[in-house]
């Protein structure tokens, strides 16, 4: 099931809903109008929420997707609607870093990274900086080092406290995709004052995210995507999350040993190598306005997002 956030034409309230993909264009089913029509009282309004009842109602809502015929009127054209990103209020929306063996390298040679981390690392991604996809970002004035990080998301489905690996796959709901914007200039001045990755990583629109939340019945192996990315039609990277060092297991188990992660809480698993930093032309590669990045995890899901000024 393609489980998405948005808004309708028209209208500027959000709704919950599942992407039903079709060659002659995406249909929207909304679950509100779903449980109307057939009286189901109290069906959660928003992804947080829906997330947090369970296995029931994600069950319920996968028999309305596999019946979606018999709710054809209440369809939307997929052109109608904004997407708005799957999960807009996290409580926890934890970035791993410095998690693929190829970008580990980059960022070494480009003195972005000032120690080799031993355990699994994060810094936060704040709901103010997410959007969604088909967003136009715009990239602020002294900007000019701009990068695109494409990144596997784990959703999170239910709560998690001292979590063990073993049992950490039970605990996700699905996946989804961050393209972790970054200025490189302004990453590079805090980790020369030994901070974490804030302000590089969460001016307004710098986390483009979704499109959807993909469930996770329908990833046969997380450890064999590949992740890619494409910049005006050409393809900039394109890796397999099996070169990630710290897995789901790992981090869940890690980050659950002391503080409880929640229904709705995200971990981003980090940005494969291949990003523009890392390159000899650099320079000819940070975005730029006008520039159309897409993020994928190849053959499932694709998120876009236009730079302006």
């Amino acid at each position: 099931m393609r489980l998405i956030t948005f808004i309708r034409s028209g209208s500027s309230h959000p709704e919950i809903g599942a992407r039903l993909p079709n060659p002659d264009g995406d249909q929207i089913l909304p679950f509100a109008d779903v449980a109307k029509k057939l009286g189901t009282l109290d069906f959660p309004g928003d992804m947080k929420s829906f997330l947090r009842a369970g296995n029931v109602v994600m069950d319920q809502a996968k028999s309305w997707v596999a019946a979606s015929g018999d709710h054809s009127s209440l369809l939307i054209d997929a052109k109608n609607i904004s997407y708005l990103p799957p999960i807009t209020d996290a409580e926890k929306f934890l970035c791993v870093g410095k998690n693929y063996r190829t970008h580990l390298e980059e960022l070494k040679r480009t003195n972005l990274i000032k120690e080799i981390p031993q355990e699994p690392t994060s810094f936060i991604k704040l709901n103010s900086c997410l959007s969604g996809h088909e967003a136009k970002v715009v990239r602020p004035k002294g900007i000019t080092r701009l990068d695109y990080e494409p990144e596997l998301v784990f959703v999170i489905g239910k709560r998690a406290l001292g979590a063990k690996k073993s049992e950490a796959m039970d605990y996700v709901a699905g996946v989804t995709i961050l393209n972790d914007l970054t200025c490189r200039d302004l990453q590079l001045r805090e980790v020369a004052s030994g901070s974490r990755f804030w302000t590089g990583k969460n001016i307004p629109g710098f986390g483009p995210l979704g499109p959807e939340i993909v469930t996770i019945d329908e990833i046969p192996d997380v450890y064999d995507l590949w992740m890619t990315c494409s910049v005006n039609g050409q393809e900039r990277m394109r890796v397999n999350t099996v070169d990630q060092i710290w897995k789901i297991s790992d981090i869940l188990e890690h980050f659950s040993r002391f503080i409880p992660i929640e229904a709705g809480d995200m971990f981003s698993t980090g940005a494969p190598g291949g990003v523009a930093v890392g390159k000899e032309n650099a320079e000819d590669l940070y975005l730029k306005p006008g520039d159309v990045v897409e993020c994928s995890i190849d053959g499932i899901t694709t998120l876009r997002t236009t730079i302006i000024e």
